[in-house]
């Protein structure tokens, strides 16, 4: 059987090809489980997970997005795998071939006797396009093959891959399960000839048997294992994300050592008390008997316990650590207990008191050890995981928490590294998280696909809220006009379910999970509400996310549109007939400068019941590293490797550059994500504590105020601990600042309130500002605009022909065009400061924001109403006022589309501006200019309000009031 398959998979002149077959998904594939760790001993397993739990921020300073990034994916398939003595890494440097399509694969390449050294190297884990073969292609919605599903209607590279392995003699006796994290997209695999699976999804393990075809452990015969990957399948249809298109062994391959008799599978589950006092807990076990015995049959051979370890104590003390102390649990078989839907494995059960919950601000860890033992009582099979104590459940227009309606602070996050394209490492995801925790960010979007497992152990560990995402997006079908979206064709259902029955069976364990998501972007119909029944039938305790038919059907449990506005998201909150809360999927498109309405959507969040915040639109920028022909790297996108079709730049829409240095916009984020909330009403001072967990105890906070600029004085900032979800009120005015206030004679004073951590934790050190806010404290007095200090000073005013010169002796100049009514010469102490200008000014470089949208884009406004053309003319300049203390000159501009040649009168006409500016010079040698801006009412939303003017080139400072500190130009 095993070779007549094995015909039908690899490629040949009348061989079926299934990589075209939406029925033929998989052979010989193990079905789909959490991530197995083939423990021996509890001890072993607890330490395991105490090593593992060792991560925090300082981590994250490894992070590299270089060159070096390549041997650090080996290094890590080595590390996670560390203290596990029956699972072993197959990563490494593997011999591969890249053939341009099936039907040119080398003949008999998985034979043992073929010769591979003239072959080349390619890492493992790794995306070949990575290591210059092929070319990544990035688009955001077309597929990048003739569109004609299920068919690949062009050359589909396939990459050949070959290694070898021997199995350790401490094996002996033991089944071996050969296991791939992921392969993009489809593959096939052989040992030492023979053909053991096919597996598609790219985001998924695939898990075969192979004991029978490996040589026994104490051969010296090594054991060759083949691997076929085509580029495209069948199910690339449903593979269709805004991202690169990469391929190849992209994870981990690993082979596991099993008992004969062993733990395949286990589901923990937890139950609270009304009043959270305690949990009942269980967890049901799927054994993988070869002897296919009754369940009484079984039990009389082999008994199955389970137990629950705090990992919180194996931190809180120096030195020694006895984990197996740390038991708070002991979970034993329920023989009465009914089978849950599908299940026909065994419950054991237990109860544990005053739990400690896990949330996103308090991500309190236990570890489950399932233990299977025979008759004698010796340990046969150990496997074990983290889990949290939580409960997530819903009220109307409420998602709950533990019984709290948390508010969803998101970010949507692809798989990307600008040097390993969909290859993780450790401490580049400890990065993400510590980055994201930094700056207030409580939840993550796997968008659009479950990612690398260690994501979500992180995920638990740093406390993280997750929508765990099905790899299924269909996107393109919405460019044609006659194939109808997967959903709707019976022949797509059987795919569609794998990959969701493969997210949760996979991840079903994760504390950080608290919704499912059924893909993306991929219309909706019958299959969509197949696959929530599955989801609602096998996991209640987690709700349904989906965005696809509209974010409001039956297959989602909340309302998850995509780039509402504030105004439509409002008043679906508003909605009497609508139950669930609205939690939007995607938000803020972080494209270029942008980011700048996000606070009108807190506005609008924090005041409206029913609305419980989104996820931005996304984390990094996904450009990818590539060399110029000087030998340089730089960051490519879209079209730079040569990839046909392509959508450009439109992967360049995160909230951190691709190494994850912070774009402005994300101190934006930071602020509108505040825990701690600052506001001045009349003479309240308000400081609000939002958390839903944690009081403000562990937090010091500190005033500052500013006078026109100048810090006044600081202090701390002496309050009672905050409970959460609650406020403390001051009167202003009793304030450590108001001495300062009252005795200042700043025109502008602002207050501002800083909260820092006190202690440091997993993702930042004491004394991080988590929360900072300004207000302004009432004005003791009318603001004027800024006075000018005159002095007795004897000044020049006088006019030479075209030339208005202004001047004090030895100390400044200024001469100005009454032609062109702009500046042509500014001088300090004889060194010039200005060569050109004043000039209005209301275009600017057009962003990739500005371009979108089409015909509709601003910029095609732009370009409709000629501003891209504009042309100034000096309708008059003239000398208005000399005082013996100023000068004042007054310029009048009409603004209109330059053509070809001179300005006719017609042209003239159409004037687009006219722009009054008035310079006063004063004899301190302070220049104050006026501009009053008359537009055209019929003129778009302008591009720019503003003037331009040429300083000397030596001069590379400047120096103003304004906001701050950052970067504060609006979206």
């Amino acid at each position: 059987m095993a070779s007549l398959v094995g015909q039908l998979v690899f490629p040949s002149s009348y061989g079926h090809r299934v990589w075209e077959d939406p029925s033929f998904i998989k052979w010989r594939k193990r079905d789909a489980h959490v991530s197995l760790h083939c423990h021996d001993t509890i001890e072993g397993s607890l330490k395991y997970w105490y090593e593992r739990s060792k991560v925090d921020f300082l981590v994250s300073s490894s992070a590299v997005w270089n060159e070096d990034a390549v041997s650090g994916a080996l290094d890590n398939a080595a590390f996670w795998i560390k203290g596990l003595p029956f699972v072993k890494s197959l990563s490494g440097y593997w011999k591969f071939f890249l053939a341009p399509d099936p039907a040119s694969v080398p003949v008999n390449f998985y034979d043992n006797a073929f010769q591979d050294s003239m072959w080349e190297t390619l890492p493992v884990p790794s995306n070949w396009q990575m290591h210059g073969f092929d070319q990544p292609i990035y688009t955001n919605i077309v597929y990048p093959f003739p569109f004609d599903p299920p068919y690949i209607r062009m050359d589909n590279p396939t990459g050949c891959y070959r290694t070898h392995f021997h199995i350790p003699k401490e094996w002996k006796g033991r089944r071996i399960l050969l296991h791939f994290e992921a392969v993009d997209s489809a593959f096939c695999a052989w040992i030492n000839g023979v053909p053991v699976g096919y597996s598609q999804d790219s985001r998924l393990p695939a898990e075969f048997e192979i004991t029978d075809y490996c040589h026994p452990c104490d051969s010296d015969e090594k054991n060759v294992l083949a691997v076929q990957v085509f580029r495209w399948s069948d199910g690339s249809y449903l593979e269709d994300q805004d991202h690169w298109w990469l391929s190849g062994l992209h994870r981990d391959v690993l082979l596991l050592a099993k008992p004969q008799v062993f733990i395949a599978d286990y589901f923990f589950k937890s139950n609270l008390s009304e009043n959270f006092s305690y949990a009942d807990i269980e967890v049901e076990v799927k054994i993988d008997n070869p002897r296919e015995a009754s369940k009484a049959s079984f039990l009389e051979n082999f008994t199955i316990e389970a137990a629950i370890f705090d990992t919180g104590r194996w931190y809180s003390g120096d030195g020694y650590v006895d984990l197996l102390s740390s038991n708070v649990a002991h979970m034993k078989l329920n023989p009465l207990s009914p089978a849950s839907l599908g299940f026909h494995g065994y419950i054991l059960v237990g109860n544990l008191e005053m739990p400690k919950l896990w949330s996103a601000e308090q991500p309190n860890l236990y570890t489950l050890v399932v233990i299977l033992k025979d008759a004698s009582g010796h340990v046969v099979d150990i496997e074990s995981c983290q889990v949290g104590i939580r409960q997530v459940s819903k009220a109307p227009k409420q998602l709950l928490v533990n019984g709290h309606p948390v508010i969803i602070r998101g970010v949507n996050r692809h798989e990307h590294h600008p040097r390993l394209g969909k290859t993780n490492l450790e401490s580049c995801m400890i990065k993400d998280l510590v980055l994201m925790k930094q700056n207030n960010i409580n939840a993550v979007r796997n968008s659009h696909y479950p990612q690398h497992p260690r994501w979500y152990e992180l995920c638990d560990l740093f406390g993280m809220y997750m929508i765990d995402e099905a790899n299924i997006e269909t996107h393109g079908f919405d460019l044609s006009g006659h194939f109808k979206h997967p959903t709707l064709e019976p022949s797509w259902a059987s795919s569609m379910l794998d990959r969701v029955i493969g997210m949760v069976e996979r991840d079903k364990n994760h504390a950080c999970i608290i919704l499912w998501s059924l893909g993306n972007e991929s219309g909706y119909g019958p299959n969509h509400s197949a696959l929530a029944g599955w989801i609602r039938g096998k996991d209640p305790s987690r709700l349904l996310h989906y965005e696809g038919g509209g974010s409001r059907t039956p297959s989602t449990d909340i309302v998850c549109p995509m780039y509402m506005r504030v105004w439509d998201i409002v008043k679906i909150a508003n909605d009497p007939t609508e139950t669930r809360p609205l939690i939007l999927c995607e938000y803020s498109h972080a494209m270029g400068n942008s980011n700048g309405n996000i606070h009108e959507y807190w506005e609008a969040i924090d005041s409206t019941f029913g609305l419980q915040g989104g996820f931005i639109w996304e984390w990094v920028d996904q450009a990818l590293l590539k060399d110029g022909a000087d030998g340089s790297k730089h960051w490519a996108y879209g079209g730079d490797f040569g990839d046909t079709p392509n959508d450009l730049n439109f992967c360049l829409n995160g909230l951190t550059w691709p190494d994850r240095t912070p774009h402005p916009a994300l101190q934006e984020v930071k602020y509108v994500y505040q825990p701690i909330k600052v506001s001045l009403r009349e003479s309240i001072l308000k400081v609000t504590n939002t958390h839903f967990y944690e009081v403000t105890e562990a937090m010091e906070f500190r005033w500052t105020v500013h006078g026109d600029g100048s810090e006044l004085g600081s202090g701390i900032l002496s309050l009672p601990s905050i409970e959460p979800q609650s406020s403390y009120d001051i009167e202003w005015e009793s304030g450590p600042w108001y001495s300062l206030w009252s005795s200042s004679s700043a025109k502008e004073i602002f207050l501002t309130v800083t909260a820092k951590l006190l202690h440091s934790t997993r993702w930042v050190e004491a004394g991080h500002v988590i929360s900072s806010t300004q207000v302004q404290l009432p004005a003791k007095g009318e603001i004027n605009p800024h006075v000018i200090k005159t002095k007795d000073t004897t000044f020049l005013g006088e006019i030479f022909g075209d030339t208005i010169r202004v001047s004090q002796k030895n100390f400044w100049e200024i001469k100005l065009n009454t032609l062109t009514g702009a500046i042509d010469s500014w001088k300090v102490e004889g060194v010039p400061v200005m060569n050109k200008g004043i000039f209005p000014c209301f275009w600017r470089a057009p962003t990739d924001n500005d371009k979108g949208g089409g015909a509709n884009s601003y910029l095609s406004k732009w370009k409709s109403a000629l501003l891209d053309k504009l042309f100034f003319i000096t309708e008059s300049c003239s000398l208005q006022n000399v005082t013996d203390n100023l000068v004042k000159i007054a310029v009048t501009y009409i603004g209109v589309p330059k053509g070809e040649g001179n300005f006719s009168e017609a042209e003239k006409s159409n004037v687009l501006f006219t722009v009054d500016m008035t310079y006063t010079i004063y004899g301190s040698g302070d220049v104050i200019v006026e501009c009053n801006v008359k537009p055209s009412s019929y003129l778009p939303p302008l591009p720019r309000v503003g003037i331009e003017f040429q300083l000397e080139k030596s001069i590379e400072k400047i120096k103003w009031y304004g906001r701050g500190p950052f970067e504060c130009y609006p979206d």
